[in-house]
């Protein structure tokens, strides 16, 4: 490797999330502030919920339900 190139290198840098839990890892920055990290992001927390806000699964179902009326007798037929 060249010298005078490449960053420093921190074994030990600190990691500190905004929820107040800190960790330690490798990197080229001291230290690194995150917004979200795995103790309080939701899909590893298991809060995660997925939300139908605007009815988009209704609105779907209720324009292609003759089709799928339709597909379904097609299927009895056979």
């Amino acid at each position: 490797m060249k010298k005078g190139i490449h960053p420093e290198y921190y074994k030990k840098a600190v990691v500190r999330c905004a929820c107040g839990n800190e960790f330690i890892v490798g990197s080229t920055l001291p230290e690194i502030k995150v917004e979200v990290c795995s103790k309080c992001h939701p899909f590893y927390t298991g809060e995660q919920r997925i939300l139908d806000t605007s009815g988009r699964v209704e609105k779907f179902m209720k324009k292609y339900a003759d089709y799928y009326k339709k597909l379904q007798l097609k299927e009895k037929k056979s």
